[in-house]
C-alpha cells in the first residue's frame, strides 16, 4: 500500500487518501452509525404527487435540542451560551430570534450532517483489510468535504459528552490515567482531531 497509517495524505489530480486497518475502520463506522442514530431519520419520502414547494418550505423544531451533544451539533445562532456579548440586548427577543432562524434551517442541517455521516458509512463499507494490513481509502470528489463535516461532527458529539468546551482543555486529557472510565473516549476525540487536521492539509 506504502501509505503511513491513520493520517489523509493528498492524492495526484485531487482529493485524498488514507489506509486504515481493520480497528481503525470498525471504530469510524461504529462511530458514525451512533452519529445517524443521534441525529434522526429524516422526513420520508414526499409522495409522487405532492407540492414541492410545501416540502421546500416544511418548519422545524423551534426549540433547541435538550441531548448536550445534539445542542452542541445544533447550536441557536442568536445568543452566547454563557450570555457574553449580550449586555444590552433583551434576551426575550434573543430567544424568539434564535426560535425563528431554528424553525427555518435546522431541517436541512440535520439532512447535511446525516448526508455527511452516511458518506462516512458507505466509504467503509467497501473497505477490507487483507490479513493484518491496511486498507486505502481514496475520496474524491466532494467525499473529502462530507468527511471534513462528519468527522467534525464525531468530534462535536464527544467533546460534549467529555464536556470539553476549550480547546486548550484537550491537552489535559493525554495525562488521563489508563483506568480512568474516559480514557477510550479521550483516545477517540484525540485520534479524529488527527484525522481531521490531516485532512485539512489535504484540502
Amino acid at each position: 500500500m506504502g501509505r503511513n497509517t491513520g493520517m489523509f495524505e493528498s492524492l495526484k489530480g485531487g482529493g485524498a487518501a488514507i489506509a486504515l486497518d481493520e480497528i481503525e475502520i470498525s471504530i469510524l463506522r461504529s462511530l458514525a452509525v451512533q452519529m445517524l442514530e443521534l441525529i434522526g431519520p429524516g422526513d420520508p419520502e414526499p409522495a409522487e404527487d405532492a407540492d414541492p414547494l410545501a416540502a421546500l418550505f416544511a418548519e422545524g423544531p423551534s426549540e433547541p435540542p435538550s441531548d448536550p451533544a445534539l445542542a452542541r451539533l445544533f447550536p441557536d445562532a442568536y445568543g452566547s451560551p454563557d450570555g457574553t456579548g449580550d449586555e444590552g440586548v433583551d434576551p426575550v427577543e434573543l430567544k424568539a430570534r434564535a426560535a425563528e432562524f431554528r424553525r427555518y434551517t435546522e431541517n436541512d442541517l440535520r439532512a447535511r450532517k446525516r448526508d455527511d455521516a452516511l458518506a462516512l458509512v458507505r466509504s467503509l463499507d467497501g473497505l477490507t483489510p487483507a490479513g493484518d494490513g491496511a486498507a486505502v481509502l481514496e475520496l474524491t470528489g466532494e467525499l473529502p468535504l462530507r468527511w471534513l463535516g462528519g468527522l467534525n461532527d464525531l468530534r462535536l458529539t464527544l467533546a460534549a459528552r467529555l464536556d470539553i468546551t476549550e480547546d486548550d482543555e484537550s491537552a489535559a486529557l493525554f495525562r488521563l490515567p489508563d483506568e480512568d472510565p474516559r480514557k477510550p473516549m479521550v483516545m477517540a476525540y484525540l485520534w479524529l482531531g488527527g484525522l481531521q487536521e490531516s485532512l485539512i492539509e489535504t484540502l
